[in-house]
């Protein structure tokens, strides 16, 4: 292990006390809001990736959340009698990844199991993010912007209008995701504490394997192109490919936190697969900073447990649209990066005999 990666000894440690804190004072219903936070968290740190490293903004993550979360849904919990002599459906089964049962009212039930659907919700987000950054990626600032808009356009209309995906209503009663014999994703009262830990154990593993990337020589080639695509074409770096594999990678990332989240809450909506979420994470990004990890966690773990408690209430959209446009007037390094010198400079105001004065 690598010095750096014990930076990370102190989140475990602060995770530890936070639920221990919970327990004590007989607080155990935060944890709720806290493992969905980590959920949430897990997308954002890699949108940070992209963004913050590979200087490539998306406006339509939210779309590969729910891919991820949706299509797994989708494969546990609707029936694939129908099609069981299909030759997908055939190998599936011969693999043992179908459940067999019946379901409440006792007709034949055929769906696949949790971890399957996780791997085939999971490549599918990737499959689609290749697809869609190989020529999308070409384009550069709000022109990329409005296209990865679009495709969450795209997403949300698909999941909405299909019958498939339950429509409006979305899908429930998915069933829990079983990691290990007696550990599994799922939001029953007496698996808080476990879920607690799953969640904050997939977003530490998260955080390890990206700082490890952002240090490495992949990350250099990210920080190059983040500073001039034609001076890091012109030392020999291949911006199309790196750029093509972080919007994969942080597509995976946020279709893995969307599988983890639906089961955990037993369902998905459309909600989330709308535009303003997609607003949101960019907006949590940004308050946190572009090139900052740690900035990424930390403000999306807590602007996320403080919309899950309600604090925002109605107006939850509209704080972070308004979040989004402070953070770009007065704080565009990120409010962690935030000097309170240079803030009062954008604030105070600039009169004729100062600007005389100066001159």
């Amino acid at each position: 292990m690598k010095w750096r990666n014990l930076a990370l000894l102190p989140l475990f440690a602060v995770i530890v006390l936070v639920q221990v804190l919970c327990s004590a004072t007989d607080s155990i219903y935060y944890l709720t809001q806290l493992t969905m936070s980590a959920y949430y968290s897990l997308l954002i740190i890699g949108l940070c990736v992209l963004m913050g490293y590979a200087g490539q903004i998306s406006m339509g993550h939210a779309g590969f959340f729910a891919i991820g979360g949706y299509l797994s849904a989708a494969l546990t919990t609707r029936s694939l009698v129908a099609f069981q002599d299909h030759v997908l459906v055939r190998l599936l089964q011969a693999v043992g990844c179908l459940n067999a049962g019946q379901d409440i009212y006792g007709e034949p039930l055929l769906v696949v199991t949790p971890w399957a659907a996780c791997v085939i919700a999971v490549l599918t987000a990737a499959a689609v993010a290749l697809l869609l950054g190989i020529p999308v990626l070409k384009l550069k600032g709000h022109y990329l912007a409005m296209a990865t808009l679009g495709f969450g356009i795209i997403i949300y209309r698909i999941v909405l209008a299909s019958s498939y995906f339950g429509e409006a209503d979305g899908i429930s009663s998915v069933p829990g995701f079983t990691l290990l014999p007696g550990l599994s994703v799922n939001g029953e009262f007496s698996s808080r504490v476990d879920n607690y830990y799953i969640a904050w154990g997939v977003l530490l593993l998260g955080m390890l394997l990206l700082r490890n990337l952002i240090n490495s020589r992949a990350g250099r080639a990210l920080r190059a192109i983040h500073g001039s695509i034609e001076a890091a074409d012109a030392v020999g770096v291949d911006t199309a490919r790196f750029k093509v594999y972080t919007f994969v990678l942080s597509a995976v990332f946020a279709a893995l936190a969307g599988v983890l989240l639906t089961h955990y809450n037993g369902g998905i909506g459309p909600s989330e697969a709308g535009i303003m979420k997609s607003v949101r994470y960019v907006a949590i990004v940004a308050v946190g900073g572009m090139a900052n990890l740690w900035g990424a966690l930390i403000m999306g773990v807590v602007l996320n447990f403080l919309s899950l408690r309600g604090l925002f209430g109605s107006y939850d959209d509209a704080v972070f649209g308004l979040i989004l446009i402070l953070i770009m007037l007065f704080a565009p390094g990120g409010i962690l990066n935030l000097r309170l010198g240079a803030l009062w400079d954008k604030l105070r105001p600039r009169g004729k005999s100062g600007e005389e004065g100066a001159s």
